[in-house]
């Protein structure tokens, strides 16, 4: 697979990583763990180098799949991680966020371990933690690298401003933000200029729209319980009725490029920036590999004008979480 290389942080990773997260957290279907480790793998022999995981996911039990998956290959993978809230080691109960310095410090020793690693290669703040200082947190990550069990620095759905002060301090290797066709906010919120500005790579999550972009969910679909997704606007019949034009606009330029509407979703974003890096999940390999097609998949500048411009017609319904999740991005 082809790689890019994120922002000017020399970190080079494959074009297309692979979101860990729904392998046993968030989606009704999930995997054992043993299923988790081997498509984790099945995806790194074909070429996969970035892997995303967090300590909330589980918690704590995506972690351990990921790092007991790539301890193996190691030397030839990037590791990415977060921090960021408040999560009892007990329970699992998470109570807000926290980004103090001191906690951060306990995470990243806890990600560690978990992982089984000795450094973290991507460690992203999940999200900006408003009681505490974007510098004391950039700076408290500046230490770990400096200490050696961090490589890269990464904050998730900050605001731009956040951006800028943040890189201040400890340059940002990466932003990783939601981006797809149906949630284009970083273009207009200045998250895209501030990357392109400061030499900061953007790793986009959820870019087939969770799922509902891969044309395989519609008005009739009925999610399973523990689906995250049943919480979400966007994921009403009525909303993803209206929404359907969208998946339409997707399957018709599939059809003429003999690919799937997620390939064609996945090439879009790939042809955005060449320090763009999607990282779609899914728990099955048939998709996986659907996905992976999506690099060799070339969309002309013919094909991406027709993109625009349909989609510019077309109004997606309904935000992309519940206000109370909406109001801790783009801090």
């Amino acid at each position: 697979m082809n790689t890019r290389t994120l922002g000017k942080s020399g970190l080079k990773v494959s074009s297309i990583g692979f979101g860990c997260m729904g392998l046993d957290f968030g989606y009704a279907t999930k995997v054992t763990k043993a299923e988790g480790i081997a498509l984790i793998r099945q995806a790194a022999e074909r070429g996969v180098t970035l892997f995303d995981t967090a300590e909330v996911y589980g918690p704590f039990t995506n972690e351990e799949m990921v790092g007991e998956a790539l301890r193996p290959i190691r030397d030839r993978v990037v590791v990415a991680t977060k921090f960021g809230f408040d999560i009892d080691p007990a329970t699992g109960k998470q109570s807000g966020m926290n980004s103090r310095p001191e906690h951060i410090r306990t995470v990243a020793d806890a990600s560690l371990q978990r992982l089984g690693i000795e450094v973290i290669d991507l460690f992203y703040q999940h999200r900006v933690d408003p009681n505490v200082p974007i510098e004391d947190v950039a700076g408290a990550v500046r230490d770990l690298i400096a200490a050696g069990k961090v490589r890269h620095f990464g904050l998730s759905e900050p605001g731009a401003r956040t951006v800028r002060k943040a890189h201040a301090v400890q340059p940002v290797a990466a932003l990783q933000n939601e981006y797809s066709l149906w949630t284009r906010g970083v273009e207009t919120n200045g998250i895209l200029d501030a990357c392109e500005e400061l030499g900061i790579g953007l790793v986009a999550y959820s870019p087939l729209g969770k799922g509902f972009l891969t044309g395989a969910m519609g008005k009739d679909t009925k999610l399973g319980e523990g689906d995250f997704r049943a919480m979400l606007p966007r994921f009403t019949p009525e909303a993803m009725e209206r929404n359907q034009a969208l998946v339409d606009l997707l399957k018709r330029i599939a059809a003429e490029k003999g690919a799937t509407p997620a390939q064609v979703a996945l090439a879009w974003l790939l042809s955005r920036k060449p320090w763009i890096v999607p990282i779609p999940g899914t728990t099955k390999l048939h998709r996986l590999e659907e996905n992976l097609g999506a690099a060799d998949l070339e969309l002309s500048v013919a094909d991406l004008a027709g993109i625009q411009a349909a989609a510019s017609e077309i109004g997606v319904e309904g935000e992309r979480y519940p206000e109370h999740l909406m109001a801790t991005v783009g801090r």
